[in-house]
């Protein structure tokens, strides 16, 4: 593990003011939102729509400090035949790769799922690293039911987290720890707070017993949210003493950062809880930001349906919602803004 590398890469992820594009769709994933605008997902349209993304002018000044890339892009090019990893670097965003391979049914526990993935992760890792990938992504997912998470899927999937990131920090590459509370379901906030608080609780007991850096590691993870299907919903302020009060209790203070997913929500609420998380930790021991996906996403995706002559548009909302999200992370963001750029 070169220590210094992964401190070099941490300092620029969690630089101020800046934050995560998620471009790790796999394939089933941005075919269906594809498929929703009517694009057609082929290796050339997934190319060309990453593209715009990434070369977007001033993303990195606009509030992005990395991105997320999945395993077909990583090896893709621009138009002009850069390497995706070596021209993100050239514009000061950090290339990571998303290496779980998604999720499978746990046996004997209905409705639950481990993440895939772990075998060939260290030779797939130096590969990754070779092509330009300066740190990494893993996702588990857990929903809450009545009698869910189990004790047995929370640990499955920590442990899988947990040797993830060890062979990640081995690998000289930075892990971004993603255990994902899925939003589905009527739970109240104070039912996900007491789950996200278990299965943290149970992930970062299976780092230290892994060994791993936690001084080397970002936290990927949601906000404390009430069920999607309950009424009424939470406010920002509430969602950030929870979201606060949760992490204060079970996140080690030697986490140096922790970034939000958006996980489901629309792109404008995201923000404002965001930026209402942020306002309210001014003395958190950790660097808060975001790892948005489709909350970046929707709005240039929709702009751009497929057609080159959309691409200027595409990549105006694109900087739109980056901007946005940055102003939040520093506590300055308005949903006036919202409303102007309407207007």
């Amino acid at each position: 593990m070169k220590n210094s590398d992964l401190a070099t890469t941490l300092h620029g992820l969690l630089a101020p003011g800046r934050g995560v594009l998620a471009a790790d769709e796999s394939f089933p994933t941005i075919g269906k939102r594809f498929k929703s605008l009517d694009i057609p997902s082929t290796e050339e349209s997934r190319r060309a729509y990453r593209e715009l993304l990434f070369t977007t002018p001033g993303l990195h000044a606009d509030g992005i400090s990395g991105v997320i890339l999945f395993d077909e892009t990583i090896r893709q090019r621009t138009a002009a035949g850069v390497p995706f990893p070596a021209f993100l670097d050239r514009q000061g965003m950090i290339p990571g790769i998303k290496v779980d391979k998604g999720t499978a049914a746990l046996p004997f526990f209905d409705g639950e799922k481990f993440t895939q993935g772990l075998d060939g992760l260290r030779e797939q890792l130096a590969e990754y690293r070779d092509l330009g990938a300066r740190f990494t992504k893993w996702r588990a997912v857990l929903a809450i039911g009545e009698q869910t998470p189990s004790d047995v899927a929370i640990e499955a999937n920590a442990r899988a987290l947990a040797l993830f990131a060890a062979l990640s920090q081995e690998a000289g590459l930075v892990p971004l720890v993603e255990p994902e509370i899925l939003m589905a379901g009527d739970h109240t906030i104070e039912r996900c707070e007491e789950v996200t608080r278990t299965v943290l609780t149970g992930v970062f007991a299976a780092l230290i017993e892994h060994r791993v850096d936690l001084q080397s590691l970002v936290l990927k993870t949601g906000m404390i949210l009430p069920g999607s299907d309950h009424a009424p919903p939470a406010g920002p302020d509430e969602i950030a003493a929870a979201t606060l009060r949760c992490f204060r209790r079970v996140v080690p203070a030697t986490v140096p950062g922790i970034v939000f997913l958006s996980g489901g929500q629309g792109d404008e609420e995201a923000t404002q809880r965001l930026d209402a998380i942020c306002r309210a930790a001014a003395d958190a021991p950790w660097k808060l930001s975001f790892s948005f996906g489709r909350a970046l996403q929707a709005p240039a995706m929709a702009a751009w349906g497929g057609h080159a002559v959309n691409v200027p548009a595409a990549q105006a909302a694109l900087k739109r919602r980056a901007r946005y999200n940055s102003l939040a992370v520093q506590g300055k963001y308005s949903v006036d803004l919202e409303t102007n750029a309407a207007a």
